[in-house]
This record gives structure tokens, sequence and C-alpha cells, in this order.
């Protein structure tokens, strides 16, 4: 791989383990005001598709030998346009973001920033990161393969967390 790909893989790597601390201090926040979560079952298969992808990229892109690999600056300003989407989501939601569904009874439901005007924003930036990532680095496979996963998983993760938000609603 390319000197740029490492330090990109780096990068991403290291803002994904940022976020799972996040969302660990969020979820135990939300669990100390009685927050419930919802849905865990399927959890599981979401960090082994995020830790599988990080693999077949790496693998992809070494096997067809990425090394003089120019950085697309087009993908690159969309990579870029994600992440700041991927911020609007976290600031937005503040203490209520996570990577689990977990409901707190009796507060209202966030509807700012990208959730005025979308109600699942952060898998659309998710899934959008699914292919830019791959395509940057070379990694086809990856670009088809794991953006279709995540829309599988979605399938399922989507209406359980919309019956867990409905629940909030309600009250």
């Amino acid at each position: 791989m390319a000197i740029w790909m490492w330090m990109m893989l780096l990068i991403i790597i290291s803002q994904r383990l940022g976020e799972l601390v996040i969302a660990k201090n969020n979820e135990k926040w939300m669990k100390e005001r009685g927050g419930i979560e919802l849905g865990e079952g399927h959890y599981k298969w979401f960090i082994i598709l995020h830790v599988f992808f990080f693999v077949s990229l790496f693998f992809e892109s070494t096997i067809y030998n990425q090394v003089n690999r120019s950085l697309n600056y087009l993908l690159l300003f969309l990579f870029i346009v994600t992440q700041l989407g991927r911020v609007w989501c976290i600031a937005s939601l503040g203490r209520f973001w996570n990577t689990k569904i977990i409901i707190l009874p009796n507060v209202t439901l966030i509807r700012n920033g990208p959730y005025k005007y979308v109600k699942h924003p952060n898998y659309i930036i998710v899934g959008m990161e699914l292919l830019i990532i791959p395509l940057m680095f070379g990694s086809y496979i990856t670009a088809i393969v794991f953006p279709v996963l995540h829309y599988i998983l979605l399938r399922v993760r989507i209406p359980k967390e919309n019956k867990a938000l409905e629940s909030v609603s309600l009250n």
C-alpha cells in the first residue's frame, strides 16, 4: 500500500476507535439515567462487518499491490464530506449518540441537525463511506460487498430502531 493509504487507514481506524469510546461513555451516561438497550442481538454483526471491512480493505489493496496508487482528490473530497456529516450527526445527538439502540424514557426525540431532514442520516453516511473508502484504495470487491452487507444489516436494524424511537415519542 502507498504511504498515504497507510496514513488514511490509521486515521480512519483511530477515528472509529474514538467513536466507540464516545459511544461507550454515552451508553453509560444514558443507562445511569434509566436508558434501555434494545435490539442487542444484531449489534455483534455490525462489529463483525466493520472489522472485516478493514481486513478486506487491507488485504485487497495489498493483493493488488497498490504501492504506487495516487490519491484521487474527488474521492478524498467525498470522504471529507462524509466525515463532516458524521461529526454533524454525533454533535447533533450529543449524549444520545450511540452505536447501539438505547432509549431514554421521557426524553424528547432530537430533530435538529441532519435529523431535521432525514431519519437515519448516520446510516446513509456509513453506507457512503463503505463505498468511497475502498474506491480510494482501489479495493473494488470491498466497495461492492460491504455496502450490500451494510444494507442487509440495516434491514434488521432500522425497523428495531424505529420501533424503539416510536416508544420514546409516545411518552
